[in-house]
């Protein structure tokens, strides 16, 4: 079975952009391309924490909803949140009211702060994580890879919450840090060198 489908543009892209009609603009636009902003990055940390074991439909449905939910996920603010804010946030329809999942968040964010102080960004210590090409698998063979495997391990050992190696690896490709868009899909090319013009955080 061929890894790619055609759109209804007649361009060819990964097979998995077909699943949803909202899959095409994120699969273009978003998906691989290299992110270097600590807000962005832990907005992405955060949905791939909630998007364990739901569909990326339900988080790309639901994603405007809890950036608001969330302070466009800046985490300084949202490591202010108290009991009351949880609370409130289980009840609100809007996002994903899994109690676990919004206690990660609030966690994380706290986290985030400390490893801001001593790492200084969050793009900084996640891109030191970027495989080499060499140690790459073909794409979308994986769903999780040594690089995933350290990254959530030094996580997890600083205290964050949801941040397996699968979520990890999920970060990995929607973040840039790896290219897997399959060969022969459109957007492999423009990922490629938006990730060679990107300049690595330091």
């Amino acid at each position: 079975m061929s890894e790619t489908t055609v759109g209804p543009d007649g361009k060819s892209r990964c097979r998995w952009s077909d699943a949803a009609p909202e899959f095409i603009d994120y699969h273009d636009n978003e998906w691989g391309f290299p992110v270097g902003d600590d807000h962005k990055l832990f907005e992405k940390i955060c949905l791939e924490g909630f998007q364990s074991g739901l569909s990326w439909r339900t988080i790309l449905a639901k994603r405007e909803n809890l950036r608001t939910a969330f302070h466009n996920f800046d985490y300084d603010k949202v490591a202010l949140f108290t009991d009351e804010d949880r609370d409130r946030l289980l009840q609100d329809a809007g996002i994903i009211r899994h109690r676990g999942k919004i206690d990660a968040a609030i966690n994380n964010a706290k986290r985030a702060q400390e490893l801001v102080k001593a790492e200084g960004s969050l793009a900084a210590f996640i891109w030191r994580y970027e495989p080499w090409e060499d140690d790459l698998a073909e794409p979308q063979t994986l769903t999780a890879s040594p690089a995933s495997i350290a990254l959530s391990k030094d996580l997890k050992k600083r205290g964050w919450k949801f941040v397996g190696p699968t979520t990890m690896f999920a970060l990995m490709q929607t973040m840039g840090l790896i290219n897997d868009h399959v060969k022969g899909c459109a957007t492999r090319e423009k990922v490629t060198e938006a990730r060679r013009d990107f300049k690595r955080p330091e």
